[in-house]
């Protein structure tokens, strides 16, 4: 019997391609169940290989019951694998999606937001500093933990995360942000999104409502909505979220007040006191996502609003996409003592655990005093960028507003435009095109708001040297002149 597999001398195990070749054979139907095999060796002299190479992927067909022998008869193509897979294929399957499939699927194609082509001028605001961060430290603590592990380090972690790294962030929350926590309120999560979708699987009902700034955190509001809430959008103002527009009744609010998303605004003490006594009267809870309050550069960084709550309704949420590197993954939340067992089981429920080697290496490097000196830096370098970026502004856009340059890595452009561009585009859009036409990636603050509003440009700046940053902003300005 003649049989034609295509193997190669390079890349794959002989075995493994003579394994591939039979077992594509018989699924297809070319091999018809009940037909016998080439014997081993017909099959090697027709292939040019040892015996051997055939025996090992004969065996591994039958260890997979794509095949069974017969003794002293051969080797023959198992029963009813050709009724099983029809040699045509047929058309993908078209199955139902649940809700948040259909959900997911749809919300896809907004995540992420990248420029068409890389620019000279990007002011990506999603990037973080990594040029400035110490790997070399970063890698030596790695590895030294990586030699010393011992075996029980590879079993499966607490689902709260390494005791060491919740004292070291647990520390440093009470000194760096006047958090009022213990080391038994931090729970690692990875991420702060994943520490939002546990919120809402913890903390709401489907067809609950949700307050939620208006504009917002995109992906605050699709895990809120993947999860059924009824969003209640309340507007943004110069000083952030206003309290007085909260609804009556709602189970939960979510907020970014030490530098709000998008717009930059942060919430003074008296709107934060106010969100704390609407959250008394309707029974809600608050989660604050304390994403860039790291970054401060005038005065004293305003603390979090958790230092404030006396109830236990505040959900702290932090990062360190922001201060170390995003693909890190490691985030936490600080929950009340009352929700610690709650967002602890439906942590475990979720994933089990946080990877304990990339735990246990940043609390080192907490505990060191790496990370407060890369803090120390980051901020010098960030302030220089920053005062480049502000006098670019006032030099080369001197008609526009500026918004959330006290803190964070971005700031917002309110220019004066016109509400539609040609066909159909908006202002926004229309300059956001013209300025990549000249190099300058921008970014619209239109996609994050539930509502309309005026036109408003988000610009970066922590990946720019500050030489770019002038030249782009000239750029822009010509732009917006234009």
């Amino acid at each position: 019997m003649q049989f034609v597999i295509p193997i190669s001398r390079h890349g794959e195990p002989l075995s493994r391609q003579i394994y591939s070749g039979l077992r594509r054979a018989i699924l297809t139907g070319t091999l018809r169940s009940g037909e016998r095999l080439p014997s081993t060796r017909d099959l090697a002299e027709q292939l040019a290989v040892s015996r051997t190479v055939v025996l090992l992927a004969y065996d591994q067909l039958l260890a997979e019951g794509f095949v069974f022998g017969r003794g002293g008869s051969g080797t023959y193509v198992a029963e009813g694998l050709h009724s099983a897979r029809p040699r045509t294929p047929r058309n993908p399957a078209k199955l139902r999606l649940s809700r948040f499939g259909a959900f997911a699927e749809q919300a896809a194609p907004d995540f992420p937001e990248k420029p068409a082509k890389s620019l000279p001028f990007d002011f990506s605001y999603r990037r973080s500093p990594v040029e400035g961060f110490p790997l070399d430290a970063w890698q030596r603590i790695l590895l030294r933990r990586a030699r010393k592990a011992s075996a029980a380090k590879h079993e499966y972690g607490p689902p709260a995360g390494s005791p060491a790294l919740r004292e070291a962030i647990a520390a440093h929350l009470r000194r760096a942000r006047g958090v009022v926590c213990d080391t038994s309120q931090v729970i690692i999560v990875n991420g702060s999104q994943q520490a939002l979708d546990l919120a809402a699987r913890v903390l709401m009902e489907r067809g609950d409502r949700v307050a939620i700034e208006d504009p917002q955190y995109q992906g605050a509001r699709e895990v809120f909505r993947a999860a059924g809430a009824r969003l209640h959008p309340v507007a943004v103002d110069a000083d952030g979220l206003d309290p007085a527009r909260l609804p009556d009744r709602a189970r939960l609010a979510f907020v970014t007040p030490s530098h709000q998303f998008p717009t930059g605004t942060i919430l003074p003490l008296a709107r934060r006191f106010a969100l704390l006594e609407w959250a008394r009267r309707a029974n809600a809870a608050v989660i604050e996502d304390d994403y860039d309050g790291e970054l401060h550069y005038d005065g004293q960084p305003v603390e979090s609003m958790q230092g404030l709550d006396t109830e236990g309704r505040v959900v702290y949420v932090g990062t360190f996409s922001r201060t170390v590197y995003p693909a890190l993954r490691i985030g936490y939340l600080v929950a009340p003592q009352s929700l610690v067992a709650p967002f602890t089981a439906a942590k475990w429920l979720c994933d089990r655990h946080t990877p304990t080697l990339e735990q246990e290496t940043l609390a080192e490097f907490i505990t060191s005093g790496a990370y407060e000196r890369h803090l120390h830096r980051a901020r010098r370098e960030n302030a220089k960028r920053r005062a480049a970026l502000l006098e670019a502004i006032d030099a080369y856009l001197p008609d526009v507003t500026v918004t959330g340059d006290r803190s964070g890595t971005h700031v917002v452009l309110w220019p004066q435009l016109r509400s539609a561009g040609r066909r159909g585009q908006s202002a926004e859009e229309k300059i956001i095109a013209r300025a990549a036409a000249a190099g300058v990636g921008v970014y619209g603050i239109s996609r994050y708001a539930i509502h309309p509003r005026a036109p408003g440009l988000i610009l970066g700046y922590s990946r720019m040297s500050e030489e770019e940053i002038r030249e782009g902003i000239r750029r822009l300005g010509s732009v917006l002149t234009s």
